[in-house]
């Protein structure tokens, strides 16, 4: 075997054993007589702007796909392949969103869990057993067992991230061809600077979060008491 060939093999055999002590809650899950795993998981929290989305998956076997992780570990362009692998093996899978006049209103925890509470009723098929990325779902009937740092630990949390996150991010790409001024489509709505100088410059727009701290400061910046004033100002 030539060098090459031994680090090749190696990094196989490291990624195999990764894989397999990621579905060991699922595995545990059907030990003890579930067949069908749901993961959820939900992205957008932190951003200054846009929905917060949430995707849930469910698994009848293992999702033995290479690169599966929580998806902030993903390269961007690895992320939407392992996405569409995900969903031709996974035995369903569903988004739920939660708009900004939603994330105002209800809080960004209970708006997240709003989100994921869309994506389960959305399934084709429900799951018998759902982790989550450490939260709690009160409507959901069935056995759930919340996990910290989820998407990381989880094969079928961390397929839902991916779904999520490629979701989402395609959104935000679509919301910049309509509203360019942010460079949505370059931070996905995240606090960036270059972010951060559009809001000083344009005052936010109605894609923003309008009770957070940084959305209110460049909008009373410009004297306004509102977003929807400043998007009737300059429109």
């Amino acid at each position: 075997m030539t060098p090459k060939q031994r680090k090749k093999k190696t990094a196989y055999e490291r990624e195999r054993r990764r894989l397999l002590r990621l579905h060991r809650f699922e595995n545990a899950a059907r030990d003890r007589g579930f067949s069908l795993i749901g993961g959820i998981d939900e992205v957008g929290r932190g951003p200054l702007a846009g929905p917060v989305v949430a995707a849930c998956v469910v698994a009848a076997g293992p999702l033995l796909i290479k690169g599966l992780n929580d998806s902030k570990q993903v390269r961007p362009e690895l992320r939407v392949e392992i996405a569409e692998t995900i969903k031709v093996r996974a035995l369903a899978w569903a988004i739920g969103s939660a708009d900004v006049a939603e994330i105002d209103r209800l809080n960004i925890y209970w708006a997240s869990l709003l989100a994921m509470e869309r994506a389960i009723a959305a399934l084709d098929a429900a799951p018998q057993y759902l982790i989550t990325d450490a939260v709690r779902i009160r409507s959901f009937a069935g056995p759930q067992e919340p996990l910290i740092h989820g998407d990381a630990r989880c094969a079928v949390v961390a397929a839902a991230s991916i779904i999520a996150k490629v979701h989402r991010d395609a959104l935000m790409v679509d919301l910049d061809r309509h509203e360019p001024r942010y460079g949505f489509a370059l931070h996905k709505g995240y606090s960036t600077p270059h972010h951060l100088e559009a809001l000083r410059a344009h005052g936010p727009s109605v894609h923003h979060r309008a009770n957070w701290a940084r959305v209110r400061d460049a909008q009373l910046a410009l004297g306004l008491q509102s977003v929807e004033a400043f998007e009737a100002l300059t429109g």
